[in-house]
């Protein structure tokens, strides 16, 4: 998976991998010599390593959203980083712990985990490093979804809001494509066209490459194919 680059030494670097049977990706992002973790993916191994590779414990963990494909992983990463904090947006602060809701249950295996060690909640900023990070509320694939904007570079992390000229999918328990629309036109769509958006499946894309040629969610005022 390609990583992010940028010419400004300050600007945050993302790494990802994707894990698992569903080929979730999953992230680092590292400003200076602080790293996030952006979720957890199903059998970690390679995380862990691409983590390791860095030399730098991580300062968190970070979920986009409580989907079994995105959170199996969080007992080894746990493990391989004892004290982790482990953040989720307030509206799934009890997912982790139940597998109803994380959905692992109707798929067989089910998950049960901690709970999270801090909630987050829309329009609230971050901080890695040197980098500012805007938490914005996405919800329609989940009710807890959210996306990472950067404040120092055109990146965001998007994790399964948005793919590229897709969207996530909105038939499970919890979701609504109506949501998910509002969600991408209100808080996705109005970044710059050169922002990165570095999604939870499938390659990278941008803002503007979505804008123009996604089906699914067409900018405010264009009708959807």
């Amino acid at each position: 998976m390609p990583d992010s680059t940028n010419s400004d030494p300050v600007a945050p670097i993302v790494r990802g991998v994707p894990l698992g049977d569903y080929q979730t990706n999953c992230y680092t992002i590292r400003s200076g010599e602080h790293i996030w973790i952006v979720d957890a993916g199903d059998r970690p191994g390679p995380l862990i390593d691409l983590v390791l590779e860095q030399e730098i414990r991580p300062d968190a963990v970070i979920l986009t959203h409580a989907h079994p494909d995105h959170i199996a992983g969080l007992p080894s990463i746990r493990r391989a980083f004892p004290g982790v904090p482990v953040l989720i947006h307030e509206a799934e602060r009890a997912w982790l712990s139940d597998p109803a809701l994380n959905l692992s249950a109707f798929m067989g295996n089910p998950i049960s985990l901690d709970p999270p060690d801090r909630l987050l909640t829309d329009g609230e900023t971050l901080t890695l490093g040197t980098s500012r990070w805007e938490v914005r509320h996405v919800p329609g694939h989940s009710p807890g979804s959210i996306a990472l904007i950067s404040g120092d570079a055109p990146i965001a992390m998007v994790g399964d809001a948005l793919f590229r000229e897709s969207i996530g999918r909105t038939d499970f328990p919890g979701c609504s494509v109506e949501v998910l629309s509002i969600s991408i036109r209100s808080h996705l769509y109005t970044l710059p066209d050169e922002t990165a958006a570095y999604p939870g499946h499938g390659p990278p894309t941008t803002i503007g490459h979505e804008k123009r040629h996604n089906q699914f969610v067409r900018p405010e005022g264009e009708a959807s194919a």
